[in-house]
Parts: structure tokens; C-alpha cells; sequence
């Protein structure tokens, strides 16, 4: 895979753009002013990778079951600081050295994982890890004997397109935007369903699984709508939920590993919560996704979300 080439980088040479604060596990995080909000959750930053990415996507499984010729694909969304491939490769290889890895990730700012190396925020991780993040940054790609890493960097919504055209699918996908309403560009039905087509097919115990921290019901009836079954998943990362999603064709006795939802998530989808994003070119504004969403919901005749929350006692979005 060809990448456009980033501007030579070394972690001592430019003054980093983002301030590292703390976290509860330890790890340090950014903070956006572009879209306000914190790069993880503020209870563990790699704590939070560790748990609602790679564990709840059994990478370590996965590497034990490699065969000869076979890897393992990996779609990164929304890269950021690295942890969730850090974590993802020292879980993988942790089990099989040797294990191939195949990675894809996509990112918009290069400087957040610069500022992030910059500042030794990677030292947790293996040195092997840690040179394949200082190298994905430095030159946008990492090649070894046993991995094909490469960032592509720009708008998601356009370096999903050409990995759809090239047939590229991932058995894992992590799917790592800011929220909905701050970035709502990342969570439309239109972006999600050229997602789900990078998404292997359920081909065998562990076949094609994407996950994400955000339980909202647009984001989740968008994945249904992109013929996705979907699972809830509990991690101690975040207060909420999260949403672990497979194809529902042409296995579907697969999906039957995924956790069930609640009632309560089940009734939220019945909401008006559950109006997608809609953004049919991959070419609108935040505000404009938005504003299209608030008239679809003011004319949805799906039940209206104040009742559910009252029922529920809920604040989720």
C-alpha cells in the first residue's frame, strides 16, 4: 500500500502542540480544543484501549489461531495518540512473536501522535512497539519481518473509499472518533456502511469484529443499517456501554457470540435517538450533518427520547 511520505520528524526537535494530563490508570491523554473533548477516557487511558479494543475483540485468540500465510488486519480509526495499536500489537505478539500483522490506520493530525512520542507518553509499551509508533509518525508507514503498518493521513471520509475500491478488509476494526455531536462526520450511515464493507465476513471462529466505546442508538441503528449485527460490551473504561458489531450475512448463526442488549438499549433504538447522521457526499460540515439530523428528528415519527430517559432515569445521549 502506498502512503503519501510525512515530513521527517524527531521527538526532540519541535515544541509539542498538545499538554499530556493524567489519567486514572496512570497514562496520559490530550485534550482537543478543535473538538472539546479528551483523546480517552479520563479513568484510564491505556487502560481503556487495552480493555474495550483489544480484549473485547480477543486479539490474543486471534494470534494463537494465525495459520502459515495468514495475518492479522487491522483497521485503525482515528489513530490519535497510538494506544490502541500499541495495545493491539504487544497483545498480538505477546502470544506470537512471529505472528504477521497487517494495519491500516486513519488519521487527520500526525502531531497528535508526534506530541505524543515527544513526550515519552509510549514508554509503557515494548520497545518493538514503541519503534514501530516513533516510525508510523515519523515516516507514516512501519515495515518489519512480521508487519505491514501504514497511516493514512486526511479526512476518514475519503481514506475509507480508496481501502473500499482495493477490497481491503480487516478482521478487527476499531472505530475510535470523537463523539457523535462533536464529530458527527465520523459516525453518519453513509461513512459506516463503507466501514462495515472493510469489515471481514464471519468465516470462522473469530471472523470480522468492529468496536467502538459509543453505545448512542444513531451510531448503533447506522451499523444495523449497514447490515451489521450488533452486541453491547461492558468494560470499566467508560461509564457506558460500548457496541461490538459482525456481518450478518452469509453466516448468521455467528452473531449469536455477540452480548444481547438490554431492554433499555433495545427501546432506545425505538427513539428518536436513533436518527442517523446522514451525510450522502462524505463532503458536509459538522454544523451541516447536524442541522439535517435536527430536522430528520423533528419530523421522525419514532417516540420522542424524553420519555425513555425519564423511564430509564438516564442521561446517555
Amino acid at each position: 500500500m502506498k502512503v503519501r511520505r510525512l515530513d521527517r520528524f524527531k521527538p526532540d526537535d519541535r515544541q509539542p502542540r498538545f499538554v499530556p494530563i493524567t489519567t486514572g490508570d496512570g497514562s496520559s491523554t490530550f485534550y482537543s480544543s478543535a473538538f472539546g473533548e479528551w483523546f480517552h477516557s479520563r479513568q484510564g487511558a491505556c487502560h481503556e484501549a487495552q480493555t474495550t479494543y483489544v480484549e473485547t475483540t480477543r486479539l490474543a485468540q486471534r494470534a494463537q489461531l494465525v495459520r502459515a500465510g495468514g495475518s492479522l488486519k487491522i483497521l485503525d480509526i482515528c489513530y490519535g495518540l497510538g494506544y490502541n495499536t500499541a495495545a493491539a500489537l504487544d497483545t498480538i505478539w505477546a502470544v506470537n512473536q512471529e505472528c504477521p500483522v497487517e494495519l491500516v490506520a486513519l488519521e487527520i493530525d500526525i502531531e497528535v501522535s508526534r506530541s505524543a512520542i515527544a513526550q515519552n507518553l509510549t514508554q509503557r509499551y515494548s520497545p518493538i512497539v514503541q519503534q514501530v509508533l516513533h516510525q508510523l509518525a515519523a515516516d507514516g508507514s512501519a515495515q518489519q519481518h512480521n508487519l505491514d503498518a501504514h497511516i493514512l493521513i486526511g479526512d476518514a471520509r475519503q481514506q475509507i473509499q480508496t481501502l473500499v475500491a482495493q477490497n481491503w478488509q480487516a478482521d478487527v476494526i476499531f472505530l475510535d472518533p470523537f463523539s457523535p455531536p462533536n464529530c458527527p462526520q465520523l459516525w453518519t450511515a453513509e461513512f459506516l456502511k463503507l466501514v462495515a464493507q472493510c469489515l471481514k465476513p464471519h468465516d470462522g471462529p473469530y471472523g470480522g469484529e468492529l468496536v467502538t466505546y459509543s453505545c448512542a442508538a444513531a451510531v448503533r441503528a447506522s451499523l444495523q443499517l449497514a447490515n451489521l449485527a450488533i452486541g453491547t460490551i461492558q468494560t470499566s473504561a467508560r461509564q457506558w456501554p460500548g457496541t461490538i458489531a459482525c456481518h450478518l450475512y452469509p453466516f448468521p448463526n455467528a452473531v449469536g457470540a455477540l452480548a444481547p442488549l438490554s431492554q433499555q438499549e433495545q427501546e432506545h433504538l425505538t427513539t428518536r435517538a436513533a436518527v442517523p447522521y446522514r451525510d450522502p457526499t462524505l463532503t458536509a460540515t459538522a454544523e451541516e450533518i447536524l442541522k439535517r439530523r435536527h430536522h430528520e428528528q423533528a419530523t421522525s415519527q419514532l417516540m420522542p427520547t424524553g420519555p425513555w430517559r425519564r423511564q430509564w432515569a438516564t442521561s446517555r445521549p
